[in-house]
């Protein structure tokens, strides 16, 4: 998608604005489907912060998800808006297969989502 979904746009707006992780999406990117749920920039940051932390090996590139000092970080320098998603307690789905299992940490751009639906979809082997 060469110009993002505005009805989209307002999702991850409102998502951005609400700081609320409640809304779940499912989007079609080229290569993979992903399902989750929406973060804010700033709490999707953290976590991954607390994560690359905890790891001995991994511990100097939490640095990289501080917060800005001087703006905050999920708009674009002309404030026009979010210029990406943030999933947490997502996965990829493959067949039907969800990976991780438990859930990762996806950033997506939004210019790259081809269809979206609302929602986090299930899979099973049932």
């Amino acid at each position: 998608m060469t110009h993002p979904d505005d009805l989209l746009v307002a999702i991850a707006a409102m998502v951005e604005s609400r700081h609320s992780s409640q809304m779940s999406l499912t989007v079609v990117i080229p290569g993979a489907v992903i399902t989750g749920r929406l973060a804010p920039e700033a709490l999707w940051k953290e976590r991954v912060a607390e994560v690359l932390g905890d790891s001995d090996h991994l511990r100097p590139f939490a640095a990289a998800f501080a917060p800005p000092r001087d703006r905050g970080g999920h708009r674009p320098e002309d404030g026009s808006g979010p210029t990406h998603l943030h999933f947490h307690v997502a996965r990829i789905l493959q067949g039907s297969f969800g990976i991780p299992d438990t859930g990762g940490m996806y950033r997506v751009a939004l210019k790259d989502v081809s269809a979206w639906t609302i929602g986090d979809i299930g899979y099973s082997d049932q």
